[in-house]
This record gives structure tokens, C-alpha cells and sequence, in this order.
């Protein structure tokens, strides 16, 4: 699988471990950090790079590596199309591709150790999106919100 990865001047040790495995597991990573981290390495701009990379179809998967994960997945759910979860945990990172449509995988250095990052990205990797209807259901559900927010509509009710 083609995975977009970047991290900030926190995740930037984590990101590299994570470079190496993703590599060795057969993997095409597209390596958007920069090659060392330094004082204005601001989150923000590396969640756009992994963002825009899954959304152009230049990668299928993204994972983005912070002090905590939160301030990656913020920025990157900007995106339109771009669905990222922080997870600490394996059920999560599997559920959430599985029932939500998640696309791209924030992690914390500071929350995770590198053995768990890497258990945490081989669940998030081996996951399918469910087929199952009422999962179906409700990634329509969120994507029809995201739609009519980019139209500058208000979302007031839970069913579109």
C-alpha cells in the first residue's frame, strides 16, 4: 500500500521508526517531513502534505505523528475528504477504517511507545472499510455533513 507519511519536531523520532517498518512491510511510503526536525516544524503544514496526498490518490493511506496525535488530526479533517482518528490502540485504528472511513491515522509520540505505533499502524494498514449497510449508512451521513458545510450550509439536525 502507498502510505503518506510526515511529522512534526515531536514526532519526528516516531515518524522515522515508522518509516522503516512501514518499508520493510512491503509498503510504498511517500515521506512528506522534513529530512530533520527543527523549531518552526509547525503540525499544521504536515497535516495539509499527508492530506492533499490521500485525497489526489497519491497515497491510499496517511499517518501523521505528533506530541499527542489531537493537533495533526485537527488540521487534517480540514481537508474535505480527509478522514483522520487519533488512536492509541489497535481496535481503534481497525475500527475506524472499518466502520468510518477513516483515512488517515494520527498518532502521539509522547501518548505511544514505538512498539505500540507500530501495532497501531499494521491494524490501521490491514483494515478494509465494512460493507455492511448501516456502516455504509453512516459514512454517508458524515460525508453528506461535510458536503453541505463546504456549501456554507448549517447542519442543525442529525439526519441530512
Amino acid at each position: 500500500m502507498r502510505v503518506a507519511l510526515a511529522a512534526d519536531h515531536a514526532g519526528f523520532a516516531l515518524k522515522e521508526a515508522l518509516r522503516e517498518d512501514l518499508a520493510a512491510g512491503g509498503h510504498e511510503v511517500v515521506d512528506l517531513a522534513p529530512r530533520a526536525p527543527g523549531p518552526e516544524d509547525d503540525y499544521p503544514e504536515h497535516a495539509v502534505r499527508v492530506g492533499e496526498a490521500v485525497r489526489s490518490g497519491r497515497a491510499e493511506r496517511g499517518v501523521l505523528v505528533c506530541g499527542s496525535g489531537v493537533g495533526v488530526a485537527i488540521a487534517a479533517n480540514k481537508l474535505p475528504g480527509v478522514y483522520a482518528g487519533v488512536c492509541h490502540d489497535t481496535y481503534s485504528a481497525h475500527q475506524g477504517v472499518e466502520h468510518d472511513a477513516m483515512n488517515v491515522l494520527a498518532l502521539g509520540a509522547r501518548v505511544v511507545g514505538e512498539a505500540l505505533a507500530r501495532e497501531i499502524v499494521r491494524a490501521f494498514l490491514g483494515a478494509r472499510p465494512s460493507a455492511e449497510e448501516r456502516h455504509r449508512r453512516r459514512v454517508s451521513l458524515t460525508r453528506s455533513i461535510e458536503a453541505r458545510a463546504l456549501q456554507g450550509g448549517a447542519h442543525d439536525r442529525a439526519d441530512p
